[in-house]
């Protein structure tokens, strides 16, 4: 069954409050704060482009380590998307190459990392993730940088039982391959290099490429299906928010659309299978 957390965002009650304050108080208590530089692998795919969109909304400086700078691009919602996307700084190249991964970070001040890699096995080889998480772990140390959101998935570690029956059978056979990539991912950060950084893994149910309804549930029970624009939302909350309640932790998460959901597997999504 849902268990349902309750939002870290503000209520409506507590932004009402803020407000009140805010027009009683001296203008220089309430200064806009500092503006965050965010880096973002896998900004090609559905959840890393949605990451990299909206941070830039949020008033974020965004950098993106891409093969190919002309598939930064408007995330997919529905129909619509597509377009190209513009951000404060992109660099080409592979993020299994320290060199390349190192660029992102040299003098950007970056101060939080989305990593939301993908691939097909055969496209990207059988060790992109933990190889191009392990590039940025040492970026991240050798720059300073601590806070960081990990988009791994459900089924992953030790949340092998929330998913639903048909997709462990994936996870056990045609999935296998990836599966272990991805617990060896997880695994620099729980129990390796990157131990000692503010990470939160995020293992997100089945993706969708609906709009966002803002309803992240964090669960312990079966999954079922969440949109990347939430999943994104989720990510970059966990860089920006100082007390987020699931830093080292790896929250399974997935809306109000109850436990069936279908692996999207649309044209729209072929982004999120193609590494940085």
């Amino acid at each position: 069954s849902l268990c349902l957390t309750p939002r870290y965002h503000l209520t409506m009650l507590g932004r009402a409050l803020i407000l009140a304050l805010a027009l009683v108080a001296p203008a220089q208590a309430w200064a806009p704060a500092p503006r965050m530089s965010i880096a973002v692998f896998g900004a090609t795919g559905g959840v890393g482009g949605e990451a990299a969109s909206q941070a830039m909304a949020r008033g974020e400086k965004v950098t993106a380590l891409v093969r190919d700078k002309s598939r930064v691009t408007t995330p997919m919602r529905g129909e619509a998307g597509g377009a190209p996307m513009t951000l404060d700084n992109v660099v080409e190249g592979t993020v299994t190459s320290q060199a390349d991964v190192d660029k992102v970070f040299e003098g950007q001040d970056v101060t939080g990392v989305v990593i939301a890699l993908g691939g097909k096995t055969k496209d990207v080889g059988e060790t992109m993730l933990t190889d191009g998480s392990a590039c940025i772990i040492n970026a991240m140390k050798k720059y300073g940088v601590k806070r960081v959101s990990v988009v791994t998935s459900i089924g992953a570690g030790d949340s092998e039982n929330q998913a639903p029956f048909f997709f462990k059978m994936l996870m056990y056979t045609v999935m296998k391959g990836i599966f272990t990539d991805k617990n060896n991912q997880e695994g620099l950060f729980l129990k390796g290099p990157g131990s000692d950084l503010e990470y939160c893994i995020v293992r997100p149910g089945g993706l969708t490429l609906d709009p966002p309804n803002g309803i992240i549930n964090v669960i312990d029970g079966e999954a079922g299906s969440i949109t990347r624009a939430d999943v994104a939302s989720f990510c970059l909350d966990a860089l920006d928010t100082p007390d987020f309640p699931y830093i080292k932790k790896t929250p399974c998460i997935s809306s109000d659309k109850g436990t069936s959901w279908v692996k999207d597997r649309s044209a729209a999504t072929q982004g999120d299978r193609a590494a940085a």
